[in-house]
């Protein structure tokens, strides 16, 4: 891959782009609401729509579209601690599967001894389950999670801060991202980004002309 000679640290969101995860936290949600009494009517194209832009985007379409939960729970952290434990439980009892392309990119990065870091809003006891069940993932030499920095994306906070810390002024930094939002947190840093994505975003074409690269997945990166 040309990449491995252009640019000396690899960036890598984690839920949705190296691990199927994005359907898990699909069902977690559905199983917190139903343990309410509240059926979450939204395929998952709908989900992904209030999940994959802004931070608290999510948790305010879930309340404006069923007030009902609102009125049984306004703190929102009381039922994001539920569907956190309800996604702990489905990580352990079921494998959550690699996404296309993820291992041979993270086997070529080790097998070259190129410099790559996840940077996640996941917090750190979700993502051991899931490196438990993958030893590809448990050889990233370096995890900066939600637990490391202070503001979500898109602010580029973690993605600066990754950089500051892993890269030499004069070292050229590649990011990977699979949602508008992470996108939005590269374009803050000075990473090259790249948007993995099968979703056909409005904001595709926008990024393009920003300097993002786009494929489909991991898998269509041209060798």
């Amino acid at each position: 891959m040309q990449w491995l000679h252009n640019y000396q640290l690899f960036l890598f969101d984690f839920d949705g782009l190296l691990v199927n995860t994005e359907e898990i936290h699909y069902l977690a949600y559905k199983n917190m609401c139903a343990a309410r009494g509240v059926i979450l009517d939204w395929d998952f194209t709908r989900y992904c729509q209030a999940a994959h832009y802004e931070a608290d985007a999510l948790h305010k379409q879930l309340y404006a579209c069923f007030p009902q939960l609102q009125l049984q729970e306004p703190n929102w952290n009381v039922l994001y601690a539920e569907k956190k434990q309800a996604v702990h439980k489905l990580f352990v009892e079921g494998v959550v599967q690699l996404m296309p392309g993820a291992a041979a990119l993270l086997q070529l990065l080790q097998k070259t001894n190129t410099l790559h870091c996840v940077v996640t809003h996941s917090a750190n006891d979700l993502i051991q389950a899931l490196r438990r069940q993958h030893p590809i993932l448990d050889a990233i030499p370096v995890w900066i999670t939600r637990e490391h920095y202070t503001h979500p994306k898109p602010h580029p906070e973690c993605y600066i801060k990754a950089i500051q810390q892993l890269a030499k002024p004069n070292e050229k930094v590649i990011g990977f991202e699979d949602t508008p939002r992470g996108v939005r947190a590269l374009l803050g840093s000075r990473a090259q980004p790249v948007l993995i994505c099968q979703a056909s975003y409005p904001e595709i074409p926008d990024f393009i002309k920003a300097g993002v690269i786009h494929y489909p997945s991991l898998s269509d990166i041209p060798a």
